[in-house]
């Protein structure tokens, strides 16, 4: 019987800490391929009971980038695509067709949170724009996903693109790289809430009058919608509108502060919700008044998405131009936009009483038979869910100055208006006084929200946001409170906006057999070694010799 050497015993225990440190070595090699990014998902509701958006959140396939190979099956992989190389019709095309995509990442430019050069900037817009409308409108059968390029996904296409350069695509036999999102089936929305919010700057009456004080309401929804609802800040649409509201507050509580220069009207002023569904807040809204506080009211300035123009505002109106009311108050804006330097136009529109839906926010207010309008720099209405805060409407789409110009525009009318100051070119909000406009103030607005997405659905009612609304203006006004409504059942919502994308470089199947064979053949190698060395070569040839037959022993 041999025995075993202490030479031996050594050989064995450092081959064996080699094959581990080995097999260690591989695994970190593969493991250090992986990378994780956050990404924006495309939105997920019902219409009506029609499916839209995308109806699929979790993903795991090879990825492959423009230009594809030659009949390149796609089903079975992620599409990786910059968002000014996507060509649009491929896109129509697949799902006209009802093709299949694995699924699709859609990169948005590095700049489209900064200041595009100007070159670049009409196209993004209009691509954003067309590429929006496409998808909210369909029903997406596969993950559709969003994320911004940098240096990392500019060498993961380079990469892609070289593998593809083969002409082999990307999959399990060829190796390449895997793009995994783990998410659980996205949820339904259980009853989404709006939220509005309101408040008073009481009029001062008359010693011995009875009757109840006009009102003057000054409306803005504040709420977005856009193909990503985790990036739908909608800077112009609507944010500009709820800062301009915000200032002009602010302007008007300094002066009905003071009993001497507080003016005979009422101010209510509301934030609302809902915009984009055919601002069911709005009507919410109004329906919660008491008969007498909707009678007061004699008119409303709704203000939407005015803050990016230059020359030009429009004044959409229900009435006709010639109607007392609606004439005053253009001849009001006419008077200050001409010693502005700036036009305000007039487009009237009749409401189509048999249709429910509604074009602008003054036409709720119109359905209540309460005198109102609409002032926006857009000359006509957009179509639904256009024009409510989408992928471009960033920061740099709302100008600060434009508020400026609004707020000036607006809170001079009304004020020339309540002081029976008309003809008289007296400016009531004059720069360097203590009642001029602060534009720090409108600046720090814009920003803030620009970077808080406002999809009313994923907005619950105590949401810091809408929190940071009411105390903005209980700051300047007076009996504030938050009103919180079920959006209309037209609408079904879906969960799951954001996700970690995990990309990992994996190795084809060839290598794995490669490497598979290369570890098999040296631990063959190790162990008929170590096998040899310690008890001979007889005893490795006799475990692979076949043993004798029971009928040879019995022999």
């Amino acid at each position: 019987m041999s025995s075993s050497s202490p030479s031996g015993h050594l050989l064995a225990s450092v081959s064996s800490a080699l094959a581990v440190l080995l097999l260690l070595l591989a695994c970190v090699e593969l493991g250090d391929a992986a990378a994780a990014v956050g990404v924006y998902r495309l939105i997920q509701y019902d219409l009506a009971g029609a499916p839209l958006g995308s109806r699929a959140a979790a993903l795991n396939h090879h990825a492959a980038a423009l230009p594809l190979p030659a009949a390149a099956d796609l089903s079975r992989s992620a599409l990786v695509a910059p968002l000014l190389d996507l060509p649009l019709a491929f896109l129509r095309d697949y799902l006209a067709d009802k093709k299949y995509l694995g699924g699709l990442l859609i990169l948005l430019p590095k700049k489209l949170n900064h200041e595009p050069n100007n070159e670049d900037k009409g196209q993004v817009k209009a691509s954003l724009a067309e590429l929006e409308q496409l998808l909210l409108h369909q029903q997406v059968p596969y993950p559709v996903y969003f994320a911004f390029q940098d240096d990392h996904f500019d060498n993961l296409l380079a990469d892609i693109r070289k593998i593809a350069s083969s002409g082999q695509p990307a999959s399990a036999t060829t190796g390449g790289y895997k793009l995994v999102v783990s998410t659980p089936e996205p949820r339904k929305v259980a009853s989404p809430t709006i939220s509005n919010i309101q408040g008073w700057l009481p009029g001062l009456k008359g010693e011995g009058e009875t009757e109840q004080l006009p009102t003057i309401a000054i409306v803005s929804n504040y709420d977005t919608f856009g193909a990503a609802p985790a990036l739908s800040v909608g800077s112009d649409s609507n944010g500009s509108g709820a800062v301009a509201l915000l200032e002009i507050a602010r302007l008007f509580s300094r002066l009905y502060s003071n009993p001497k220069t507080r003016g005979k009207y009422n101010l209510l002023f509301g934030l609302t919700s809902g915009g984009p569904y055919n601002y069911n807040g709005t009507n919410k809204w109004l329906r919660s008044f008491d008969q007498r506080v909707r009678e007061s009211i004699d008119y409303a300035i709704c203000l939407n998405s005015v803050g990016s123009w230059d020359n030009e505002l429009w004044m959409h109106v229900s009435k006709p131009p010639e109607n007392p009311y609606i004439k005053q108050i253009f001849e009001d804006f006419s008077d200050v936009s001409k010693e502005m330097g700036v036009s305000v136009g007039i487009k009237h529109k009749k409401i189509n009483v048999s249709n429910p839906r509604v074009a602008w926010e003054h036409e709720q207010f119109s359905r209540f038979r309460v005198t109102a309008l609409t002032l926006s720099e857009l000359s006509s209405p957009p179509d639904f869910l256009e024009s409510t805060g989408g992928l471009y409407d960033t920061r740099e789409s709302a100008d600060a100055e434009s508020v400026i110009r609004t707020v000036r525009l607006v809170s001079e009318s009304l004020a020339r208006h309540i002081y029976g100051l008309k003809g008289k070119n007296i400016d009531v909000f004059a720069e360097n006084s203590s009642l001029a406009i602060n534009p720090h103030y409108i600046q720090s607005w814009l920003d803030l929200l620009s970077r808080t997405p406002r999809v009313a659905p994923f907005l619950q009612k105590n949401d810091p946001f809408i929190a940071a609304l009411k105390k903005e203006l209980s700051e300047h006004t007076a009996d504030v409170h938050v009103q919180s409504d079920v959006l209309d059942g037209m609408f079904t919502f879906y969960d799951a906006t954001k996700a970690t994308l995990n990309v990992y470089q994996v190795a084809s199947v060839t290598f794995d057999l490669l490497f598979l064979l290369v570890i098999g053949s040296y631990l063959i190698i190790l162990f008929s070694f170590l096998v040899i060395t310690t008890r001979g070569l007889d005893d490795l040839i006799n475990i692979f010799r076949r043993p004798p037959s029971r009928k040879v022993k019995g022999a």
